[in-house]
């Protein structure tokens, strides 16, 4: 399992050196924009808005807008100094708390904790410790330089860290429109509803839960590939400059060319120019 961070949690003098692994991954399917016409991948180019011109990476540097259309601008440095002094830091477990009392709208994201070389006792024990107290530890830990508030519980035998939002993350629910501010339901009503809810009732099995979407789109995608419906990319014809250099050379001819006397016509003019050997052989 790829390891993301390594760094070490701490809880009064008791020091674990961690390991952090993603414990979750996304699985949806991935599906690629192509040109409806040839079938070739679409590219996504980083343009400047105001100059109109295609940017490399060296030509990109990261701001913050403090107000509209007025930046100050953080070097890749600054941002590196910055990370490295909070990063290199011990996370520590600030407090312990009952698990039920933080409500799931806070929860993000999920890591599996493993002990690093030396610390697999003070792993054991702050394990165990979470087990016997039925309470989980709070935490502050940087990750991809950003700040963390941090959850650390036991999952079937093996730490783990739940990244939390702040609270000032977390939008109020009083601000939701619509919601009504009274429940006007009759006694009945409830009962026939809390009667359904009994009946649906059952334990909780994750294995009982499937993607549906994900698994019909797999299947359609599957039948049209062994279905020879699919498409190739046209190839990228080679560039020439040919047809540029010919149309070069002939409006080089034509900007070259004397022009016509004035008032007299094509015709005149080609007229004129058969007639003067003609003169001269006659003088």
């Amino acid at each position: 399992m790829h390891t993301m961070w390594k760094g070490s949690i701490s809880f009064g003098l008791v020091n674990i050196p961690v390991k952090l692994h993603t414990a979750t991954e996304d699985k949806d399917i991935k599906l690629r924009t192509l040109h409806k016409e040839c079938h070739s991948p679409v590219k996504y180019e980083k343009v400047c808005s105001v100059c109109e011109v295609e940017l490399k990476p060296e030509d990109i540097v990261k701001a913050y807008e403090y107000t509209k259309g007025k930046y100050v601008v953080l070097e890749d440095e600054e941002l590196e100094n910055l990370r490295k002094e909070n990063e290199d830091r011990a996370v520590e477990i600030i407090d312990f708390v009952k698990m039920d009392q933080i409500d799931p709208i806070y929860f993000n994201r999920s890591y599996f904790m493993s002990p690093n070389e030396g610390g697999g006792k003070a792993y054991s024990l702050l394990r165990k410790a979470l087990e016997e107290s039925k309470k989980v530890g709070l935490a502050k830990i940087i990750i991809r330089a950003k700040e963390q508030l941090a959850v650390i519980r036991v999952y079937e035998n093996t730490l783990v860290m739940e990244t939390i939002h702040f609270p000032d993350e977390v939008r109020k629910a009083a601000d939701v429109p619509g919601v009504p501010s009274e429940d006007k339901v009759t006694e009945k009503e409830l009962d026939t509803a809390i009667m359904l809810i009994e009946q649906l009732t059952t334990e909780f099995n994750p294995e009982k839960y499937t993607d549906d979407y994900r698994t019909a789109l797999l299947n359609l995608i599957e039948s049209k590939r062994t279905g020879q419906e699919v498409v190739t990319a046209k190839e990228k014809e080679p560039v020439t400059n040919v047809t540029d250099l010919m149309a070069a050379l002939q409006a080089s001819i034509d900007r070259t060319k004397p022009a016509a006397p004035a008032g007299k016509t094509k015709k005149e003019t080609a007229k004129r120019k058969r007639a003067v050997p003609k003169a001269k052989k006659e003088a």
